[in-house]
């Protein structure tokens, strides 16, 4: 079933649970052990995400360096269908434009299409590590937009070859990220909302936030789409802080911000436990506020960790 679907059919707020990928070499058990607690709350929908190549640089016999593309984590594929065929729930994988040109992203939807997978998110991606700016393959996308007009034409039957007579369409549910602090590279929050509305108008279906700590963001920037006539579901992505470190790994990673009442409590916490009980009491409030706002799901970042996360539904279950 579609995102849009379950979200339609919802006779109230959702919950939705994404993952990471394990380290290439860990069992897919390691997954499972993530999930299983968090399917008590019947999720309608796991969002899977994908790392792009890293390159390192390995010391060869002559003395040069020799630079080598890595990937340490699995592709979303494989991930979505042993997930799909143990919970029987449907699956999201993120589509990223970098690493890929347009040929191996179009193999890709396929292969999603043949498991019967009807929903993507599509992203542009992070630079490569390292690197400060993100550069498209040859022949890949540079713009999450372009990425998303790709996946719309799949829908309509248009494939890359030209000469393809009876292609059959896919039929992908497209989502798309949407930042309440806005990107970023965005220079202010009217070009966000400006660009973010022009992948509405190509074909997005969804939005799913970038987490988040202050609900007030997420609210002025629903109401900013609504008044920039951007009506699909928007939804608020939560992720539980639940270590000091997170303090400022989390800003510096994904360009947030985070209120002065949960900096001063954190900062007040004598170690790691006292700061994830603060940041599930912290999501616990955000939730309750989220839900009387009336957002159609809440989306958690478990970033592999789910004991916090089932704490927190669990409050409203």
């Amino acid at each position: 079933m579609k995102v849009t679907e379950h979200i339609r059919n919802a006779k109230k707020t959702l919950f939705s649970f994404e993952i990471l990928p394990p380290l290439k070499g860990t069992s897919i058990q390691s997954i499972y052990d993530s999930l299983d607690p968090l399917m008590e709350f019947n999720p309608p929908f796991i969002d899977v995400t994908y790392h792009r190549e890293e390159y390192v640089y390995k010391k060869r016999n002559d003395g040069l360096l020799e630079r080598k593309s890595v990937r340490k984590r699995p592709g979303t594929v494989g991930i979505c269908a042993a997930i799909m065929n143990k919970y029987n729930v449907d699956t999201v994988p993120h589509i990223i434009c970098g690493g890929f040109n347009q040929e191996e992203t179009e193999n890709a939807l396929i292969d999603l299409d043949f498991l019967g997978i009807e929903n993507v998110l599509v992203l542009r991606g992070d630079p490569i590590k390292n690197e400060t700016y993100f550069t498209a393959e040859e022949g890949g996308h540079s713009y999450a937009s372009e990425l998303l007009q790709q996946v719309v034409a799949m829908n309509k039957g248009i494939y890359l070859d030209e000469e393809l007579k009876n292609s059959s369409p896919t039929n992908f549910c497209i989502g798309v990220a949407g930042y309440a602090e806005k990107h970023f590279e965005a220079p202010n929050m009217h070009s966000d909302i400006h660009f973010l509305k022009k992948k509405v108008e190509a074909g997005a279906d969804y939005i799913v936030t970038q987490m988040f700590f202050d609900n007030q963001q997420y609210f002025d920037f629903v109401n900013l789409c609504r008044d920039n006539n951007i009506t699909i579901p928007i939804i608020p992505g939560l992720k539980p802080i639940s270590t000091l470190k997170q303090l400022t790994l989390l800003p510096q990673r994904f360009h947030l911000n985070v209120p002065n009442s949960l900096v001063d409590s954190v900062i007040k916490c004598k170690n790691n436990e006292e700061v994830r009980k603060v940041g599930v009491e912290w999501a616990i409030q955000q939730t309750k506020e989220l839900i009387d706002f009336g957002a159609p799901c809440i989306h958690f970042y478990t970033m592999g960790k789910s004991d916090n996360v089932q704490e927190i539904v669990g409050n409203f279950s």
